[in-house]
């Protein structure tokens, strides 16, 4: 039986929740998806998303919290409110209050955008 938009909105939450960012990144994205974050750096395809998640999933030395606030869906779109807590390799710290706006297509994401909570 196919998950409704919702279960598979859950599902991902659930793994970046959990601090499996590119894991979610892999299963969830379509190849053509673009992503567009608040500092302006846009991905315009699953491929260079990975490649950004990996980099950034590398550097972090320790997750201190990931908590999902909000989650709410819309017909194709959703959105979700995290706060993220990380100390990096290189010793600073990340805190992020971030909101995530997602469209989706046949279960997959096209398009992803980030703004600053």
């Amino acid at each position: 039986m196919e998950q409704s938009l919702n279960e598979v909105l859950s599902a991902k939450n659930e793994m970046v929740k959990n601090g499996q960012i590119v894991e979610a990144t892999e299963k969830y994205f379509s190849s053509d998806a673009k992503t567009y974050d608040f500092d302006g750096t846009v991905t315009n395809d699953k491929t260079e998303m990975l490649s950004k998640m990996q980099g950034f999933a590398g550097a972090i030395a320790k997750v201190n919290g990931i908590t999902l606030h909000h989650a709410s869906l819309s017909g194709d779109v959703s959105f979700a409110e995290f706060t993220f807590d990380f100390d990096m390799k290189d010793g600073s710290k990340i805190l992020w209050h971030e909101i995530l706006r997602t469209v989706w297509h046949n279960g997959q994401i096209v398009e992803e955008q980030y703004f600053k909570g």
